[in-house]
């Protein structure tokens, strides 16, 4: 079990960690370039965004270095990513896929420090191009810190200083952290350090209101989220009525299913005291709500948003 004098750690009270939502995407958005936090504090739950991940890249033609938990051990590992399907054999085969650890990454050091981590990493991605693929990401469990008592100072000047390691280069990379480890005040401080941050879960939707009072979904809105995804806009245009006009920011959702997109349809439509709804979205959700009737709506607007590849 974890001890309070590991890396400043303290037990989280429950409930469970809640980041702020401007840079928060699903790990499905992922791209060249991106440094993006995941926290967890559950080991079954600590997979499902490791796992995408690794899948994710493989299928980009991407090379994936894994830094998993040190305290676990390779087979159990290997378990999880070999899990529902074989690719992930082939892939370590072809050497597509590689384990490894923080201290075989710093090795012959046995101390670490930054500017050998960040070497080793910007040396592993031109090898990955050498090598044929697409780009190199790397998922790195933030658990290494205590394995090899680093100092948390130095880690966190690591991951505020890192910026040339993805500035027009194709690699992207998640640190994940134990919040069973780290400190609440360690984990709000690499949360907002780095550009992106993960949702904790696949499958979950969050709705986070703009400072002017916009809201943005984020992760997956599908079936069995109408209720939320439907009470969320019905606070939203609450709260806009005074200004008549409303943002709905669909772009940073993996999925938009159709009877989500019939309740934002609906709840337009009804919207009698509003001048305007906008809804910015990608080309995918553009197409859906427009085969279900959108351009019904007057008040209803679309603004097709282009992702990034």
């Amino acid at each position: 079990m974890p001890t309070a004098g590991a890396v400043g750690s303290v037990q989280l009270p429950m409930p469970a960690w809640e980041p702020p939502g401007d840079h928060l995407i699903p790990v499905q958005h992922m791209r060249p370039g991106d440094h993006a936090f995941v926290s967890y504090d559950d080991d079954e739950v600590r997979w499902e965004v490791m796992t995408a991940f690794v899948r994710l890249g493989l299928a980009r033609g991407e090379k994936v270095v894994l830094f998993p938990d040190p305290w676990l051990p390779e087979a159990e590992v290997l378990a999880r990513l070999d899990f529902t399907g074989r690719s992930t054999v082939t892939a370590r085969e072809r050497g597509q896929l590689v384990l490894s650890s923080m201290r075989g990454l710093i090795r012959p050091d046995l101390r670490f420090t930054p500017e050998r981590q960040l070497g080793r990493l910007h040396s592993e991605t031109a090898r990955a191009a050498a090598e044929g693929f697409t780009g190199l990401r790397a998922f790195i469990d933030m658990r290494w810190v205590p394995d090899l008592h680093a100092d948390v100072r130095v880690m966190m000047h690591r991951e505020t200083h890192a910026d040339a390691l993805f500035d027009g280069r194709p690699y992207s990379e998640i640190c994940a952290y134990d919040r069973r480890w780290f400190s609440r005040e360690v984990l709000h401080a690499m949360d907002r350090a780095h550009p992106r941050a993960l949702l904790e879960r696949l499958g979950s939707l969050r709705s986070v209101r703009g400072g002017d009072g916009s809201v943005h979904f984020i992760g997956d809105a599908d079936t069995t989220a109408r209720r939320p995804f439907s009470t969320a806009l019905e606070l939203a245009l609450s709260g806009s009525a005074g200004a008549r006009r409303l943002t709905v920011d669909l772009t940073r959702l993996h999925l938009l299913s159709v009877g989500c997109a019939t309740a934002l349809i609906t709840l337009a439509g009804r919207a009698t005291g509003h001048d305007r709804v906008e809804v910015r979205c990608d080309r995918v959700q553009a197409r859906t709500l427009h085969r279900l009737g959108a351009g019904s709506v007057p008040r209803l607007a679309m603004t097709e948003v282009i992702r990034p590849c």
